[in-house]
């Protein structure tokens, strides 16, 4: 399963761009607090996040608890200053 994790998202509708992707590719999402905005429905209405409840969404309350938890896992992190573009990366066994 291939998950997403945003780490402080600051604007709803970026997420829920993200979060819709999500609900289309079987996703799971993570969301990393602190948050830039509030899960509210009114919230998620305005940012057109009727599909929210499609959404598989993991909750953290830090950076630290995430990578805490996953501290095995094979992660790949993405940041618009990162030194390695993410077609140049390996990603999984045999890539």
């Amino acid at each position: 399963m291939l998950n997403i994790v945003l780490i402080e998202p600051e604007i709803p509708q970026n997420t829920g761009n993200i979060a819709r992707t999500c609900a289309c590719t079987g996703a799971r999402l993570h969301l990393v607090e602190p948050m830039g905005f509030r899960l509210t429905q009114r919230n998620l209405a305005r940012a057109g996040c009727d599909y929210w409840d499609e959404v598989d969404i993991v909750r953290w309350a830090c950076v630290d608890e995430f990578l805490e938890a996953h501290a095995a896992d094979e992660l790949h992190l993405f940041t618009g200053s990162a030194r390695t573009g993410y077609d140049d990366a390996s990603y999984g066994e045999g890539a």
